[in-house]
């Protein structure tokens, strides 16, 4: 799958051919992105259970452009998106070795008749098990 993901501001654009080398981390705190207009609860969760910084940004591409960047670990939304807003962010940020799925650890699915995506994770791997352990517990596991 080839996709990619334009960031004007920064005068950039990203994409899976070639996909993006990860930084390697430089905060000692979990570092977790949100919306700018509100915080859903599971990123609220999220923060308190992992002792996260917490930061507000604008799109969808530029949250999960910024775990790429390395400037975040974690990005979740709860709130519901159409898959045009995610299936390109998604794609990039696995191309480049980030976890990506479904609040509850399922698979991204797209190409649906049903366009909306309830909610969607991008993060780094190592916190794929902390944040679905924060969210769910054991329960995700079964997925």
């Amino acid at each position: 799958m080839t996709a990619a993901v334009s960031l004007p501001a920064v005068d950039k654009v990203f994409s899976t051919t070639p996909p993006s080398v990860l930084p390697p981390r430089t905060s000692a705190k979990p570092r977790l992105v949100t919306s700018r207009s509100r915080a859903p609860y599971s990123a609220i969760i999220v923060a308190q259970e992992l002792d996260c910084d917490a930061f507000r940004l604008g799109s969808a591409g530029a949250k999960a452009m910024s775990v790429v960047m390395g400037d975040t670990d974690i990005y979740l939304h709860d709130g519901g998106m159409h898959q045009w807003d995610s299936a390109a962010p998604a794609a990039v940020a696995m191309a480049a070795g980030l976890h990506a799925s479904r609040l509850d650890g399922s698979p991204l699915v797209y190409n649906k008749s049903d366009t909306w995506l309830p909610d969607f994770l991008i993060c780094r791997q190592e916190f794929k098990e902390p944040v679905l352990d924060a969210l769910w517990g054991d329960k995700w596991r079964d997925k």
